[in-house]
């Protein structure tokens, strides 16, 4: 099929090069012409697992097209996805104005029949906001007498596995007032699932809805094992194996159960904001929602305190030196939105603490903010030279199992605090280290 996707953010970009790897002629539409420029050139702006060999596949074949134009993008598309960022305004609602932004230009561009999905998160009404605009645009023209469609499409991937999650999707979300519309989509999506349909047809609203649904309870899931950690840690329990415990329960599963620094990202955090802003908006207050934010928002600065009570126990805080292990808010990305690394690298540079910094592909994005206020390291061990204590940050898979001999030797003080809980306390113990977890017992 012929298809437009607007947006070459991380959804878009995914989505678009996705389509086109199972045979679809696919246009990318973007307003930023230096991405754009990029793009066309096979130059990626994101790191995703899997997703420039897609591209460049799919650019070599030509099926797969950049531009800044929508009135290209559009000619002779059948389906037009709308993937723009929705972040989150000064209130914590989700700011629709791209989206909005968007649906004008289809309407003043469009001059076919066409099906318009939003697969950006958006708050329950949005999609229908998005038809009234087209029609509005298409009134203006006189032109009343092009038809379209209106549809829902949430996307459900996971950063660092996007490509596999759209690929082989373990559930499409699709709203549809018309049946019509619906097979159109399956259509498209049939490639992905000729094992097993996987295609979940809905009314719009609960399409919409959907998605802050399933954010917010994996984001809880999350939250409450970070308040247990902290329990755990007073009575002198042990996390971990309270993890291993509720995983084995087959009505709970292991998944989204590892205590740690927080949620972060591009998805979470302004998800769980917008779902409460539209539960207040609708007089529907959610008080798990906003307690699973509040712990989140305050996950990283309890992990503070308890580095800095360490260093506080012992001497001053002046001339230390903190090495920071992993940028991105999660491994294999490099997206450091909401990360909790940079909430905890900008209180440490505000005490006057030495910072250094390794992360194996999101250092320059953290580096343009911070420039040469901290030390940018090659690879873990540089550093750590000097430094008094390591603060682990991301759980990508080259910390999990580092030469502990080679950082005892250049540490200046052979402290490890693991906010991901990736290392065996009693063996780093044994080793040397002291080693400060999350839930665990401070050994």
């Amino acid at each position: 099929m012929k298809l437009c996707v607007v947006g070459a953010g991380y959804v878009g970009l995914v989505t678009g090069i996705c389509f086109a790897e199972s045979g679809n002629d696919v246009w990318c539409v973007d307003t930023n012409e230096k991405k754009v420029a990029k793009l066309q050139s096979g130059d990626i702006p994101i790191f995703e697992p899997g997703l420039k060999e897609l591209m460049f596949r799919s650019q070599r074949e030509e099926r797969l097209r950049f531009t800044t134009k929508l009135s290209e993008g559009l000619k002779s598309a059948e389906v037009c996805f709308i993937c723009v960022d929705t972040p989150s305004n000064a209130k914590g609602e989700a700011d629709l104005s791209s989206v909005f932004q968007v649906a004008k230009d289809i309407g003043r561009y469009l001059d076919h029949y066409i099906v318009v999905v939003t697969k950006s998160t958006v708050p329950v009404g949005t999609t229908y906001q998005v038809e009234r605009l087209i029609q509005e645009e298409l009134k203006k023209r006189n032109t009343n007498s092009i038809a379209f469609d209106i549809a829902s499409n949430p996307e459900f991937l996971k950063e660092g596995n996007a490509v596999q999650d759209f690929l082989k999707p373990d559930r499409v979300v699709v709203g549809v007032d018309k049946e019509e519309v619906g097979k159109i989509l399956h259509r498209i999506y049939q490639p992905f699932m000729r094992k097993q349909d996987r295609f979940l047809q809905m009314d719009i609203s609960s399409s919409e809805l959907a998605k802050y649904a399933a954010n917010a309870m994996l984001a809880t899931r999350i939250s409450f094992m970070n308040s247990l950690a902290q329990l755990a840690e007073k009575v002198g329990a042990n996390i971990r194996k309270i993890q291993e415990s509720l995983g084995r329960d087959p009505r709970i599963g292991p998944d989204f159960l590892f205590a740690g620094l927080g949620y972060g990202g591009s998805c979470f955090p302004k998800d769980m904001e917008a779902l409460i802003q539209l539960g207040r908006q609708h007089d529907s207050t959610l008080p798990v929602v906003e307690a699973t934010h509040q712990v989140n928002s305050q996950q990283a600065d309890w992990f503070l305190d308890k580095i800095l009570a360490h260093f506080r126990g012992s001497s001053d805080l002046e001339g230390k030196k903190i090495a920071i292990w992993g940028l991105s808010f999660k491994p294999n990305t490099d997206d450091i939105r909401h990360a909790p690394s940079i909430h905890l690298m900008q209180r440490f540079l505000e005490m006057g603490l030495l910072v250094s910094a390794f992360d194996p592909v999101a250092t320059s994005k953290v580096q343009a903010i911070y420039e040469d206020k901290v030390v940018w390291a090659g690879d873990p061990y540089e550093a750590l030279r000097g430094a008094d204590a390591l603060v682990v940050c991301t759980e990508w898979q080259e910390f999990r199992s580092p030469d502990f001999d080679r950082m005892l030797s250049v540490m200046r003080t052979p402290v490890i605090f693991d906010g991901r809980n990736i290392y065996d306390p009693l063996y780093l113990v044994k080793k040397g280290f002291h080693y400060f977890g999350i839930g665990t017992p401070c050994v």
